[in-house]
């Protein structure tokens, strides 16, 4: 999804409030610059891994949960 297409689908509290929720930290200067990035604006990152490893271009070793998101 395109960053002007998220900014019109979630608000930066929004998105804040749900990160803090799964425990992820936040910080940014813009509420805009947040929605922006909203989580749910890319692919599933376990789709897009799963089928890098079904294809043979990559393997799984390790699976890693973010603490912090810095947009700046």
């Amino acid at each position: 999804m395109s960053r002007h297409a998220a900014t019109r689908t979630w608000s930066g509290r929004q998105v804040v409030d749900e990160l803090r929720a799964r425990g992820i930290i936040v910080k940014s200067p813009s509420m805009r610059g947040v929605a922006e990035e909203a989580p749910g604006a890319y692919k599933d990152v376990r789709a897009v891994v799963d089928s890098a490893e079904n294809s043979g271009l990559a393997r799984k070793i390790a699976f890693l949960k973010p603490l912090i998101c810095i947009k700046g």
